[in-house]
């Protein structure tokens, strides 16, 4: 897979700074003027993209009351059918073209996740720049297949994936020519316990699937965003709203503009940070230097004295010789007078006898 990956005017690798996504879903409660005003917030708190999902509930799943289309797995969403759920969290196609020139003109890029071979032919008309698939469909290898054929580059959510359905989706990838894949690390709670998240995983899916890896982040606070961009994650995904206490299907464990700002701000820092491999000592860790340690003499002493433990001390600061030689000093004379802190020479020191 390849590890230099271009969306839109925003280059993804290993050197360039963590591309950052704020996820809408369904955090504009079906009103077009708090998903402009979400749009607007994730421009401020300073995201390189915003992010929708595309589908209908009758795209997603059936209108049916069956046992298996209830949604009974202890979340946040419990007691209601995937339909009635849906039904209340999409985001009606009409808005989506016009959301699109609203983030472009705000400097943001503006994609999707596709849930559906009709979504996909929606969403490239709109000319998004790259797709998301969803956890819950990385196992759709029609979709999959369909997408990857189009040669975008593709973002894999893998929460609720086993090993296995990554192998097949970057294989179908593959076969369709499409090396521009990333992969996020994604925990499928909401919100997720910070013990169930397993970070370590990021440099590990990385080494594995030889791509670009980043997060996707359903827990709470910037921590662990900043925990994942500290181990090689290239993209983060929050999900974005105006309040919790509006309410709405993903309020609860989405960020308000405030804390996605100090998320954004905080992985900035840690860019720096992070730097590269290097032991060599800046300018100012130079000059800091000279507060090392060093062998001074440590009282005052005359001609033919005898270095001790109480006249030759290592101390700050570096003036003086290497403390390497302190031991080799010891017992030897000194050859001329000196005072307390006069930083040692070997001139100061009489030679051994042959």
């Amino acid at each position: 897979m390849n590890k230099r990956i271009r969306i839109g005017d925003r280059l993804i690798d290993e050197n360039a700074p963590t591309f950052i996504v704020a996820e809408m879903s369904a955090n504009h409660r079906m009103n077009f003027d708090v998903a402009v005003d979400i749009i607007k917030a994730a421009r401020e708190a300073g995201a390189d993209a915003v992010k929708i999902q595309t589908y209908t509930a009758d795209t997603i799943t059936l209108d049916c009351d069956d046992p298996c289309f209830q949604i009974t797995q202890g979340t946040l969403w419990d007691g209601t059918t995937l339909h009635k759920l849906y039904e209340e969290a999409y985001t009606p196609w009409e808005w989506q073209p016009k959301l699109k020139k609203i983030a472009e003109e705000m400097g943001l890029l503006f994609f999707s996740t596709p849930f559906d071979l009709s979504s996909v032919d929606f969403l490239e008309e709109l000319q998004v720049p790259v797709y998301k698939i969803a956890s819950f469909e990385i196992n759709d290898i029609p979709m999959i297949r369909k997408i990857a054929r189009l040669g975008k580059p593709m973002i894999f959510a893998t929460g609720v994936a086993r090993l296995a359905d990554i192998e097949l989706a970057l294989a179908t990838c593959r076969e369709e020519g499409n090396e521009d894949v990333i992969l996020l690390k994604c925990c499928s709670a909401y919100p997720t316990p910070y013990e169930d998240i397993n970070l370590r995983t990021i440099p590990s899916m990385g080494e594995t699937f030889g791509c670009l890896t980043g997060l996707s982040d359903h827990s709470m606070g910037t921590a662990v965003a900043g925990a994942a961009v500290a181990l090689g994650a290239r993209v983060v995904e929050k999900h974005l709203t105006l309040r919790r206490a509006d309410g709405g299907a993903d309020a609860a464990f989405s960020m308000e503009p405030q804390e996605f700002r100090e998320m954004v701000e905080q992985i900035r820092v840690i860019e720096k940070a992070l730097g590269k491999v290097t032991y060599d000592l800046t300018p100012k860790q130079e000059r800091e230097r000279e507060h090392s340690r060093s062998l001074f003499v440590a009282r005052d002493m005359k001609a033919g004295e005898v270095f001790t433990p109480e006249n030759l001390r290592s101390i700050r600061p570096a003036n003086g010789l290497h403390t390497k030689y302190y031991e080799e000093i010891l017992g030897r004379r000194i050859t001329r007078d000196a005072k307390l802190g006069t930083p040692m020479r070997w001139d100061l020191v009489e030679p051994k006898d042959e």
